[in-house]
């Protein structure tokens, strides 16, 4: 028993109830940790710090069911710290309080602490400022654990006090190992035939602690044979996709989804169209989004383009979901097969940054009003040239201020119906050309 814990004396045990498999299954070492072999293989960053003897304090981040939590635990037990776990959910700051006075007895008596916090995304930002004067005397050393990305969620102090440490979703030869382990830890292998058993994989998602729990779900049925893929699905329920509609898979996936339309890639934009419907997002939202992709990367190569997401957007919002989903499906495959241009976006981006360091310069008089008698003597409106009465419609006048050297914005492309536009913008350069000469 820690003497600086604030706990009851040590009762006698008592017959312990069944655990779970994926608590029975839990490393003992770090060498037996699953799927982290960048961080915890020979040359991985926190077997370099251990054998270095100079662990730090650490944020983790990674998707649920990596090993967050006991990865933090064997840190401990490897480093000779006392283990402490509080979770940012159900702490408040007088348990903060606790904790940081029992690691302070603890320094003070030469035993140090680590603090494991999970969910620590979850302290605002003055809690999380809390965790820094003992990190600093070196009180604690900090291990938190999060789902979010921290340059998000956790504040500059803490982060520039704190190594991240990405942990990566198990990847399916990890989770076939978690597998095989359940099955020598249960004495007899699943009930399943090879395709249900890369099935019942494929459900987790890439999540050990759910991979084990639906492992120990098959395990305790009483089958005759081998069941197939269908009659796994019958009788388990694939789990939810992994998705946030604030937090950073939102913006990965939306991310995605922009790129694969730019890059012409109608199957790509499909998918995670339908990975973030699938999460639970806006349909709307996904509307928005398609429209600007319209106007940013297809703009004048297909004018259409924005039409086409508009009115698939009107068609959802007539139809709602599932079917008005279709319509928007649609436009996402015309804007990825769409020819492709942002050359209006830049010409707008260059326009204002011309705003902004001449704003001051007026208008050439030549094209001013002239309603009162004053402002015509003033020579508003003189020399003014009415396109209509010109030759060719075009009279080729200049319409920068006088102090500006006349810039060129627009540069359409080859593509699309730019092309068209590229022929009359350089027939209308010669005009003008031509006509100060």
């Amino acid at each position: 028993m820690d003497l600086f814990d604030q706990t009851q004396p040590a009762q006698p045990r008592k017959p312990m109830g069944p655990r779970p498999l994926a608590d029975r299954l839990r490393p003992a070492h770090l060498s037996d940790v699953i799927g982290q072999d960048h961080l915890l293989g020979p040359d991985g960053a926190l077997r370099v710090m251990l054998d270095a003897g100079a662990l730090t304090s650490l944020i983790l981040w990674g998707p649920p069911g990596v090993g967050k939590t006991t990865i933090a635990r064997l840190l401990a037990q490897e480093t000779d710290l006392h283990f402490v776990q509080i979770s940012a959910i159900f702490t408040g700051v007088p348990d903060l309080r606790k904790v940081f006075e029992a690691a302070k007895l603890r320094h003070a008596n030469g035993q140090g602490t680590l603090l494991f916090v999970d969910e620590i995304h979850r302290f605002n930002k003055a809690q999380q400022d809390g965790f820094l004067p003992h990190m600093e005397d070196g009180t604690i050393l900090l291990v938190g654990a999060t789902t979010e990305n921290p340059s998000f969620e956790l504040n500059a102090a803490l982060m520039s006090r704190a190594q991240v440490l990405v942990l990566n979703r198990l990847d399916t030869a990890a989770l076939e190992k978690l597998v095989a382990h359940a099955e020598l830890e249960l004495h007899h292998p699943l009930p399943l035939r090879p395709e249900a058993r890369v099935a019942l994989i494929d459900m987790a998602d890439g999540d050990g602690r759910a991979l084990l729990n639906l492992v120990e779900q098959v395990a305790a049925w009483k089958v005759e044979g081998q069941l197939t893929t269908d009659q796994l699905a019958a009788r388990l329920q694939r789990r939810a996709a992994q998705y946030d509609k604030s937090g950073e898979a939102h913006y990965n996936l939306i991310s995605a989804l922009h790129k694969s339309v730019r890059g012409s890639d109608p199957d790509a934009a499909l998918y995670w169209f339908a990975r973030m419907l699938e999460g639970g997002e806006d349909p709307r939202y996904l509307a928005r989004r398609l429209t600007r992709m319209a106007v940013e990367d297809i703009a004048l190569a297909d004018p259409a383009a924005q039409r086409h997401c508009l009115d698939a957007w009107a068609t959802y919002e007539r139809l709602g979901s599932p079917e008005g989903e279709l319509a928007l499906a649609g436009a996402v495959i015309y804007l990825a097969l769409a020819p492709k241009s942002n050359a209006a976006y830049v010409a707008y981006k260059a326009a204002r940054a011309s705003a902004r360091s001449t704003g001051s310069e007026p208008p050439p008089k030549h094209i001013l009003n002239a309603p009162t008698k004053m402002m015509k003597d003033q020579g508003y409106g003189a020399g003014y040239a009415y396109d209509h009465d010109a030759e060719d419609g075009f009279s080729g006048q200049n319409y920068f201020p006088d102090t500006m050297s006349r810039p060129s914005f627009y540069q359409p492309v080859e593509r699309g119906y730019e092309r068209d536009l590229k022929k009359r913008l350089d027939w209308f350069e010669g005009l003008r050309a031509k006509r100060r000469g």
